[in-house]
């Protein structure tokens, strides 16, 4: 009916809603500890459509990694963690038993217009008592964690400029230095028609709809690696997703009055080993917005973010080129940019999309098809023998 999903009813820690949710006092994650000892958490923000907070009342955390890469380690107070996304944090506890608890809790960073769930999920961090302690749980105070408004892009935006690798020489930041191929695209909301003889829930009766440069990706029904594999792309998809938009517009000011959408099944061809430079700028059709984008296949390297539209002219001038964070999911500002640098090493076909799982499905994603290249190590290898016929 081209509407949002259902309002979730509860966030969770490991499955477990925890003491703030009615009825669910019983269904807490605990996570007990020792003092004087220093824990490696490893999260993962599983959520489908929120970007979530994270903070351990008056404990401090550092982050030494940000999706399977090393980070230079910094303290925050609270994680930002984006869908899909992971960070390592180690967590050294207090010297001494405390003689209190501590509440761990996440709520989410909210960017859109929509409806989202505005609860909050806690677990507890415990200590483990001194032997023949008179201590009972039960009457310890409870600490818990002030977290960021839900609204809070300049604690997003500080969070994410403090995330940076290593490169060290065990640990290289292997930036592209040259850029082969150079793509500007926007991605945000829009609007479909409504199907004849329906109701929709959109904007004026139309179905939401998202895209990638106005394109709203159509699911095809034959897969396509499989069909670029065998050479049979007609009626498939198309080899010509656009560089940049089709039509320019002041993309976070006032909106153009037309939202609709094109609908079709394009993805975009690269030779093997080219180096790429790739700028995703919201837009603020149906209200600017925080959008994850996960890259299939890659890691990639954040070189560059501001808000507002990107300048070509300036902006390049403050890139990071020399340790720039290296992960394969990042947040496209809510009404601003980011930039990012891969190299198309990996033949295949490659999904990009959103991972708010409603803007995908809304069409928030497109492909990068990247060519075998000339030795044997660098080509697509064919699908194996027993692979499951649909």
């Amino acid at each position: 009916m081209g509407g949002g999903p259902n309002v979730s009813d509860a966030y969770t820690i490991n499955g477990l809603p925890g003491p703030l949710y009615n009825c669910s006092t019983k269904d807490t994650f605990k996570l007990k500890v020792k003092p004087g000892k220093t824990y490696l958490l490893r999260m993962i923000n599983a959520a489908l459509n929120d970007e979530l907070f994270f903070s351990i009342a008056n404990h401090t955390l550092i982050v030494v990694e940000a999706d399977a890469i090393y980070v230079k380690p910094f303290e925050t107070d609270t994680i930002l963690i984006t869908p899909g996304q992971t960070t390592n944090v180690l967590l050294t506890t207090k010297p001494s038993f405390p003689g209190a608890t501590f509440l761990m809790t996440a709520r989410p960073y909210v960017t859109g217009q929509g409806t989202f769930d505005n609860s909050t999920v806690a677990g507890i961090l415990e200590y483990e008592s001194p032997i023949h302690s008179s201590f009972s749980i039960k009457n310890l105070p409870l600490f818990k964690p002030t977290l960021p408004p839900l609204n809070d892009t300049s604690f997003a935006t500080n969070f994410a400029e403090k995330l940076h690798s290593l490169a060290s020489p065990e640990f290289p930041a292997n930036v592209p230095d040259r850029v082969d191929q150079r793509f500007f695209f926007t991605v945000g909301l829009g609007t479909s028609p409504c199907d004849k003889n329906q109701t929709c829930q959109g904007p004026n009766g139309t179905k939401f709809a998202a895209s990638v440069n106005n394109i709203s990706f159509v699911q095809p029904n034959t897969a396509l690696l499989q069909s670029h594999f065998f050479g049979q792309s007609k009626d498939v998809y198309s080899p010509d997703f656009p560089i940049n938009p089709f039509h320019w517009f002041n993309y976070t000011g006032n909106p153009p009055n037309n939202t609709m959408v094109g609908n079709a099944t394009k993805v975009m061809v690269l030779s093997f080993n080219t180096s790429v430079e790739l700028i995703m700028q919201d837009t603020s059709i149906l209200g600017a917005e925080s959008h994850p984008l996960h890259l299939h296949g890659f890691n990639f390297f954040v070189v560059g973010q501001g808000f507002g539209n990107y300048d070509p002219n300036k902006d390049p001038e403050n890139f990071n080129l020399v340790d720039p964070i290296e992960r394969n999911t990042v947040s496209v500002p809510s009404g601003g940019w980011v930039a990012i640098r891969f190299l198309a090493d990996n033949p295949g076909v490659w999904f990009m999309h959103c991972h708010l799982e409603v803007h995908t499905s809304w069409g928030l994603k497109m492909a990068w098809l990247v060519l075998d290249g000339k030795l044997p190590n660098q080509k697509l290898l064919p699908p194996p023998s027993d692979l499951p016929k649909c």
